[in-house]
């Protein structure tokens, strides 16, 4: 059973969950993010999945080697958001870095901080659809997630996620 949900309890605060990747639509997820827990006085936690497939069928050294350029790589992406969390609203995000599939680090992250109140996710614009995670979202694969899921359009720019957030 997902353990019960602490943001509003004494000593606890709502978090906003945000998926770093490389893609355009994770710079809106964030944007809102960052606005919404500024305005709430929340806080924003920036999770970033290695997706290692190849890596266990790899000699160990080259599996270490891809596993601490992987790493390395998502430190740097969460620098740069951690930075624009802090240009937008002056929030200090949590960082983490897990590895293996995104859905299930997403569900653990979430299981293991109960401060985590919702999971903010951006469609992307372009021509291949929203997105994987979103695509996934119309297949009930987010059923059993114990917080609320908030879709931002890719498209809004940063005044009109302001009006919103």
């Amino acid at each position: 059973m997902p353990r019960r949900r602490q943001s509003h309890e004494p000593g606890h605060r709502r978090k906003f969950l945000v998926l770093a990747d490389d893609t355009p639509e994770c710079d809106r997820a964030l944007y809102y993010a960052a606005r919404r827990a500024a305005r709430t006085g929340g806080g924003v936690v920036l999770l970033s999945v290695l997706q290692l497939e190849d890596a266990p069928s790899q000699w160990l050294g080259v599996a270490d080697l891809m596993r601490a350029e992987a790493t390395d790589k998502a430190e740097a992406r969460l620098d740069l958001l951690s930075a624009r969390a802090q240009g937008i609203s002056g929030i200090d995000p949590e960082r983490i870095v897990r590895e293996g599939g995104i859905a299930e680090q997403i569900h653990k992250i979430i299981e293991e901080d109960e401060d985590i109140a919702i999971l903010v996710l951006a469609a992307g614009t372009g021509k291949e659809g929203p997105g994987p995670l979103i695509a996934s979202l119309a297949k009930g694969m987010w059923a059993t997630l114990p917080v609320p899921i908030t879709l931002v359009p890719g498209s809004l720019s940063d005044s009109e996620i302001d009006a919103l957030a």
